[in-house]
């Protein structure tokens, strides 16, 4: 069977963040499942099958990581949206069956895919005891981001902070399901992005991951609300980085990015 990896959120190799794409005829049995996500050891491997005409999908879609099964995934949707595009396995808006409920892709003119994901509740909370340190910058304000994302939101004090993080990534395990992200206002609006991020999931095996589709359903209302506008773009300003255009409405949000595939080969397993 064929696999590949994608690069999502970016449109050229080797940035943006990678992700296993694999199309089946139904889904084996989790341990295998969970087997290629380790073996592939990217952030997360998306296996996907066609599902009958005439239900509320067309294809039912799963994200691993190394070490587990998440409930929601931006980078690996849209590189499968991209796979399932160019390979002419699909045509139109792409209908996904998931766990965060039905996902929809949709193929731009200019190569593009805009992905239609629930917006995350974002809830204010009271910054956990310790979080400074293991972070190692102090936040101006905190959220939780809901059962879907995982997350908590971590807002600081400037771009050149969350750039020049490093934090203690054993010592965030305990503060939420999955991670931190950390966020700030872009210093200069006219380089082409309005905020910066980045995403610490050690919960899920992943100090750091590249390019988060899932946490922008969150950044998206929180800097929508501050900033006065529903349509922003957001630089994940990892090692690989990427950028994530986002259209805040409502319970809803869209999240627009590039991807191309980097590597196809046969699985023998």
């Amino acid at each position: 069977m064929r696999i590949r990896i994608v690069d999502a959120f970016t449109d050229r190799p080797f940035s943006g963040n990678p992700a296993g794409v694999l199309l089946l005829d139904a889904f084996p049995d989790d341990d295998w499942l969970q087997n290629v996500a380790l073996e592939m050891n990217h952030a997360e491997t998306a296996f996907a099958h066609r599902l009958p005409e005439g239900g509320e999908a067309d294809w039912a879609l799963r994200w691993f990581t190394p070490a587990t099964e998440v409930s929601m995934c931006g980078h690996a949707t849209l590189a499968t949206a991209h796979v399932l595009a160019s390979t002419g396995a699909a045509t139109g808006p792409v209908r996904f069956a998931t766990r965060s409920g039905v996902l929809i892709a949709v193929a731009n003119d200019d190569g593009s895919i805009t992905l239609d994901f629930p917006t995350a509740p974002l809830t204010r909370v009271e910054t956990p005891e310790g979080v400074a340190e293991a972070l190692g910058a102090v936040p101006l304000t905190t959220h939780d981001t809901g059962p879907n994302v995982g997350d908590l939101l971590i807002e600081l004090a400037d771009e050149k902070t969350v750039l020049g993080l490093t934090p203690d990534h054993r010592a965030l395990v305990r503060y939420s399901e999955r991670g931190i992200i950390a966020t700030a206002r872009a210093e200069d609006p006219s380089r082409g992005y309005d905020f910066v991020s980045r995403c610490f999931f050690p919960g899920v095996g992943i100090d750091e991951d590249p390019v988060t589709g899932s946490a922008h359903t969150a950044l998206a209302p929180f800097w929508s609300e501050r900033l006065g506008r529903p349509d922003l773009t957001g630089l994940q300003a990892s090692p690989r980085s990427g950028r994530v255009h986002t259209s805040f409405r409502g319970e809803r949000t869209l999240l627009t990015g590039h991807a191309v595939t980097v590597l196809e080969g046969e699985l023998h397993a």
